[in-house]
């Protein structure tokens, strides 16, 4: 009778721990973060996401032919590469027509956001590029909370704040199911 080994049950059992709510950013934060930009390129990045609720992957995505300035749309690609248009807010028309007039290199590429400077200059704008933009902006602002997701909430709370209803907002985020939306806007005050 030999002892061996004792056996050890593995349960698979999965205790599915409760998702943190993000807080979206204060006003003040914002306004820090939004006057560290110094190029229009960066500030209608920022633009449409904080404006127009726009994923970061969706805003480097964007051609410059999905601009429709003069009808105050965007063409936005999102998850699952579905189409929708968005209203854009006379701010974003404002920085995108300055960026496109006086920043964006020519000629470039189809994309919308491209690199302004060096090697790549006129090339899409990366992730890693984004990632970057926004380090340097949190070091420079202290607002260390600021990135594209948290603009996204910040964007769902102030739409609700404004008298958005939620069926209204899932369609500007892009998102197939309300439960979706809903978790965006969890933190929102009555």
């Amino acid at each position: 009778m030999g002892l061996g080994r004792p056996r050890v049950m593995i349960s698979r059992v999965r205790v599915k721990a409760p998702k943190r709510s993000i807080v979206p950013l204060s006003v003040d934060e914002v306004a820090r973060f939004w006057s560290s930009f110094r190029t229009s390129r960066d500030l209608a990045i920022v633009g449409l996401m904080l404006l127009q609720g726009l994923r970061s992957a969706e805003v480097l995505t964007l051609n410059r032919d999905d601009v429709l300035l003069s009808e105050a749309q965007v063409r936005v690609r999102g998850k699952g590469s579905k189409l929708r248009f968005l209203p854009l807010a006379p701010e974003t028309i404002q920085l995108l027509d300055h960026y496109l007039r006086l920043e964006r290199p020519d000629p470039c590429n189809a994309a919308l956001f491209v690199s302004l400077k060096g090697r790549a200059r006129g090339a899409r704008m990366t992730p890693a590029g984004l990632r970057s933009l926004f380090r340097f902006h949190r070091q420079t602002t202290g607002v260390t909370l600021a990135n594209p997701h948290r603009f996204r909430h910040t964007f769902a709370s102030d739409m609700v704040r404004a008298g958005v209803s939620l069926p209204a907002l899932m369609q500007l985020m892009g998102h197939a199911d309300i439960q979706t939306t809903r978790s965006y806007v969890q933190t929102v005050p009555n």
